[in-house]
């Protein structure tokens, strides 16, 4: 159901065709939220199915026509009463800290490289979301609210990947 409220808030922001939502999946919500392409076009079935989104065809100009999807008056409403609804409590799945938590047996060097792999990809994902954050810079007065917003979402990544490297560091030093 979340990812249905996700997809209706992408198709708030503008209409696209299943490629543009899987492409923006891959360049903005995946930082707090996945999706492959099979389950995004399910989704979006499911979506005009209840009435909730519209399909248009668009005439395409150097290919074959688009299929873009619209967010309806509908879909809006389950959208705003998603977004002002009480907060769905989501489990935490990490299988990374999963492997910290049972490490306990492993000599200090496979420790080390283990620690070493998360620090390599959290510092990848930073070097991402920082190049994100240098295109889009501090929005001024006359930015909306919702662009405001989007830029939070990015500033809370930022964040949370530099308050994960620190306690990678406060690891490492407790465990060498």
């Amino acid at each position: 159901m979340i990812l249905q409220r996700i997809v209706l808030g992408l198709l708030s922001i503008a209409p696209m065709s299943g490629y543009d939502l899987k492409r923006h999946f891959d360049s903005t919500v995946n930082y707090f939220w996945s999706a492959d392409k099979a389950q995004i076009y399910r989704t979006l079935a499911a979506l005009v199915s209840d009435g909730l989104v519209e399909v248009q065809k668009v005439p395409g100009t150097a290919g074959p026509d688009r299929q873009e999807h619209r967010i309806t008056p509908a879909g809006r409403a389950v959208l705003r009463e998603w977004l002002v609804s009480d907060l769905d409590r989501q489990p935490e799945r990490d299988a990374f800290l999963a492997r910290v938590f049972f490490a306990g047996e492993l000599d200090p060097a496979d420790v080390s490289g283990l620690l070493q792999r998360r620090r390599d990809a959290a510092l990848a994902t930073l070097a991402t979301l920082e190049a994100i954050r240098a295109a889009n810079p501090e929005p001024d007065q006359s930015a909306s609210r919702a662009e405001r917003l989007r830029l939070a979402t990015l500033d809370h990544g930022l964040r949370h990947t530099r308050t994960e490297l620190e306690w990678l560091d406060n690891l490492e030093k407790e465990f060498r």
